[in-house]
């Protein structure tokens, strides 16, 4: 997904309320290890929503979820699904009424006899209430009532009962009755519409690849769908507020390219279509697969702000549509197999969002782009200074930052710069084609690029991903004569906190406008370099291109 600010905090009290933690952290033991749910006893293969709303989409009239799930031990007693607090109706297990028992987010259902390996095991959950959150009943941009999933992190149990992690992936079905006059969408593929007059139309979608729960959503409103105007392979199409009817071809005039660019670059699509929603999220945006939720005001007028010279709308709403569009290749189809590796979502959907405007807004958009990434990690570091691989923050939100979006696309970009366009692109491909529809760890991406480079980059990772900063340059030269011939020394030195970054670090020595590059191989914080020369240079610059996330000391 993309932060908004992010959450509806001023950026002053944000800084104030990391500030206040970052102090806190000298005064407070260290960090626990966070738990997170493991699939070690059952997992969920198929999710078959069937939800009634009411006429005013204030509440679910009545839910059945049934749950096709796959033991994993031997005599297994209870499945313990995550559930909020809304009311049970009954439960049963394959087709026999089942007792169960509730506790704060959890539903427990026994089974009639200890299932063993290997068994299959179908749950009915029946129930109805207004969900505390994961479906947002509310008003939309029109001033309509609507209906809209906005799951992530983990709020999907709030409306339906599941597995709550994102390494259980699940096909998922939706039957939705809703008003007549309203628009439906969900993951997947239409299959029918029942249209009964003025009666609820029943609207059924399939999604049959298996998605993370908390990109399972429904969306319904009195709002308008157009079609992409553009001819796409996959179908493309716009759910928005009347009142966004007109512009949201103009809007999401980015979408059709960033679809093709990435199925080009990547892999083909992985869904049976695309459809972008303007509906109740959070987030910027919310890349729930093949049914993205951007944020109501995506289209607002914001006065003077920066334009795509390429499509004509504001930079940051090409950003946010490539961004989530990104996402249905990073996060919805492979999946980050733990809390801990988001940034395989988050930070590959910043850095590709990146290469769309590279492609389409030129080297120039690309290097602000970059700029911009680093300087906003840089000051997210000054308040909170944790690894990208982050085992140990409990607040799942908290993980919504610029160490898995803006320092990720860096160590990307890093690792491209490092192994050449072809080589990283392959190694990428490889990737995703090895857990498309499934989980991946941040080993698994190591290992595909190593492979494809040939290359050892475990002490990248562990500097870069399982290590905290950036570093500091501190460059010092001097001339030195020796008999009949003149050198240039070159000293730099790292001054950052912790250890020593040793990746290569190109220097760009300016004389009599003639540019050259030597690089830097340090082997700890402090490196030096003797170059033979005939004068003095006029400049000497490092890593004037910008290949690796640094800062760099201001001697003026």
């Amino acid at each position: 997904m993309e932060m908004k600010s992010r959450i509806g905090i001023p950026a002053i009290a944000l800084r104030a309320a990391c500030g206040l933690f970052a102090a806190l952290l000298f005064i407070t033991p260290a960090l626990a290890q966070r738990r997170e749910r493991l699939i070690d006893t059952w997992k969920p293969l198929h999710y078959d929503v069937a939800i009634t709303l009411n006429d005013q989409l204030t509440e679910i009239a009545k839910a059945r979820t049934e749950i096709s799930v796959e033991v994993l031990t031997a005599n297994l007693n209870k499945i313990d699904l995550d559930f909020g607090e809304m009311a049970v109706d009954s439960v049963s297990v394959s087709g026999q009424p089942a007792r169960f028992e509730r506790s704060p987010d959890l539903l427990s259902v026994t089974l009639a006899g200890a299932a063993q390996a290997g068994e299959k095991v179908s749950i009915v959950v029946n129930y109805h209430g207004r969900p505390k959150d994961g479906l947002i009943l509310a008003s939309d941009r029109d001033n309509k009532p609507s209906a809209t999933g906005d799951n992530w992190p983990n709020r999907v149990h709030q409306w339906i009962p599941c597995f709550d992690h994102p390494s259980a992936k699940a096909t998922v079905s939706f039957t939705v009755t809703a008003p007549a006059r309203d628009l439906v969408v969900a993951n997947g593929k239409l299959l029918t519409m029942t249209r009964n007059g003025a009666d609820p139309t029943i609207w059924r979608f399939e999604e049959t690849k298996p998605i993370p729960p908390y990109c399972m959503v429904i969306a319904v409103s009195e709002g308008a769908k157009l079609d992409a105007s553009e001819k796409t392979v996959t179908p493309l199409s716009y759910y928005v507020p009347q009142r966004d009817r007109a512009y949201a071809s103009k809007g999401f005039s980015s979408a059709a390219p960033a679809l093709a660019f990435f199925s080009e670059t990547i892999a083909p699509y992985p869904y049976e279509k695309l459809a972008l929603i303007i509906g109740a999220t959070r987030f910027g945006g919310m890349e729930n697969s093949s049914a993205i939720v951007f944020t109501s005001t995506l289209f607002d007028s914001r006065g003077t702000e920066k334009m795509s010279k390429r499509f004509g709308i504001p930079a940051r709403t090409e950003d946010v549509v490539a961004h989530e569009i990104a996402h249905q290749w990073f996060g919805d189809s492979v999946t980050e197999s733990t809390w801990a590796d988001l940034w395989l979502s988050e930070g590959f959907a910043t850095y590709f969002a990146g290469l769309f405007i590279e492609k389409y807004d030129g080297q120039d958009a690309f290097r602000d782009y970059l700029r911009n990434a680093a300087e906003r990690y840089f000051a997210y570091e000054k308040q909170r200074n944790t690894p990208i691989h982050d085992t140990e923050t409990q607040d799942l939100m908290r993980l919504l930052n610029e160490n898995n979006y803006q320092k990720g696309a860096w160590v990307l970009h890093m690792l491209r710069k490092r192994l050449g366009d072809e080589v990283f692109f392959r190694g990428l491909r490889d990737y995703y084609n090895a857990h498309a529809q499934a989980n991946a760890t941040t080993e698994d991406l190591r290992d595909a690029l190593e492979k494809a480079s040939g290359q050892n980059l475990k002490e990248f990772f562990a500097r870069w991903v399982y290590g905290t900063g950036h570093p500091i340059y501190d460059l010092a030269s001097f001339d030195e004569e020796r008999s009949t011939r003149r050198f240039l020394i070159i000293d730099l030195k790292q001054t950052q906190a912790g250890d020593a970054f040793l990746d290569p670090v190109p220097i760009e020595i300016t004389t009599d406008g003639v540019k050259k590059i030597v690089t830097i191989q340090p082997a700890s914080k402090t490196a030096s370099v003797r170059i033979s020369i005939e004068r003095a240079p006029s400049s000497i610059q490092i890593d004037p291109d910008g290949t690796l996330l640094k800062e760099i000391v201001d001697k003026r």
